[in-house]
């Protein structure tokens, strides 16, 4: 499969590559998670043999893809604006890969019907595509790159121009349809929601290198660091330092960690995470926090409670503003991360 090994970039004296390694395996999903301007793009598109890397190789199956160009590589490759030919219409726009191919039309013609059909484009095929609605322009151009049948597919943010109600709908189609073409996939966001829902590894880019990787549920669990937490919007992240008998001193108090996965010793500076979904009441053993309310806004989970510290939670029910609440905090809600 692909494996990507020790890629450097740089652009006008700063490095935007540093050592990056990654492999996809046989039918994975990975996405490359990142803040807009980490490398993502750039990355793929040394991968896709768009650009050079200042060292380093790509690897398929063990030989060096350095002197193979583009056209020769057999990547799929799908952009954020999908890059669709208008003066062609949608099956027209599907065939054109085979068609580069030189595969006979009668040939051309049962996959591109068999591709419509797996991107439910069925009784599209000689409408125009600057007459289709975003989503379906989406799905053209998935079908587009569907259709050569690639040994490795490639997206550049390819949901960033629809809204969130589409996005979400075709999320769940999206991955279908990865899913039953088999082949591995390396998928670039910079929306961790996007991430979460459809990858089966996920390779957070920062500063240049990868920094941490994972299942979505390993990466939940434990995201490594305070700027990973951050990003990933996990909870309130605070500096603190570390006692003994698995306590930590904050600004905010001082609380007992869950089971932590990392090794620390006593007076460790360490980035520590409060997770938001807790419980407000009469205080309650050794972990808890009092505030006053600072703002109170409605969310889809409960309500998201400021208080004055800026620390946040969510809770079922709303308080007052200026209230003065009490904060039960269960250990599993404390992390110290590495």
């Amino acid at each position: 499969m692909l494996y990507v090994v020790d890629l450097h970039k740089s652009y006008e004296g700063a490095e935007l590559l540093n050592g990056v390694s990654i492999s996809v395996r046989e039918s994975e999903i990975i996405c490359l998670l990142g803040a807009s301007g980490s490398g993502k793009s750039t990355l793929l598109r040394i991968i896709a043999g768009l650009e050079m890397p200042d060292s380093g190789q790509v690897l398929w199956d063990g030989k060096d893809l350095g002197s193979t160009p583009t056209h020769l590589r057999n990547f799929g490759l799908m952009f954020q604006d999908y890059a669709l030919f208008p003066f062609l219409n949608v099956a027209e726009n599907v065939a054109f890969g085979l068609k580069m191919q030189n595969l006979p039309k009668t040939e051309i013609n049962l996959q591109v019907d068999a591709i419509l059909k797996q991107v439910n484009l069925q009784g599209y095929e000689t409408r125009k595509v600057t007459e289709l609605s975003g989503g379906e322009q989406q799905r053209v151009a998935l079908g587009r790159v569907l259709a050569p049948r690639p040994r490795l597919l490639m997206f550049d943010e390819p949901l960033g121009a629809l809204d969130r109600s589409l996005r979400e709908d075709l999320l769940a189609e999206l991955r279908r349809v990865l899913r039953k073409s088999r082949v591995p996939v390396i998928y670039v966001t910079h929306d961790q929601e996007e991430a979460f829902a459809l990858a089966d590894r996920i390779l957070l880019l920062h500063d240049g290198v990868i920094c941490r990787e994972g299942s979505p549920e390993e990466l939940w669990r434990d995201p490594g660091s305070g700027w990973a937490a951050r990003f990933l919007g996990m909870g309130n992240i605070l500096s603190g330092q570390t006692l003994d008998e698995g306590r930590v001193k904050t600004s905010s108090g001082t609380f007992r960690t869950g089971d932590c996965q990392h090794s620390h010793k006593a007076g460790e500076r360490v980035d520590v995470l409060i997770r938001p979904e807790v419980e407000s009441g009469p205080l309650d053993g050794e972990n808890h926090l009092e505030g006053l309310v600072k703002d109170v806004n409605f969310s889809k989970n409960g309500y998201r409670v400021t208080l004055q510290s800026d620390l946040y939670f969510i809770l079922p029910e709303a308080p007052r503003v200026g209230e003065r609440l009490s904060i039960n905090l269960p250990e599993w809600s404390v992390q110290c991360l590495g």
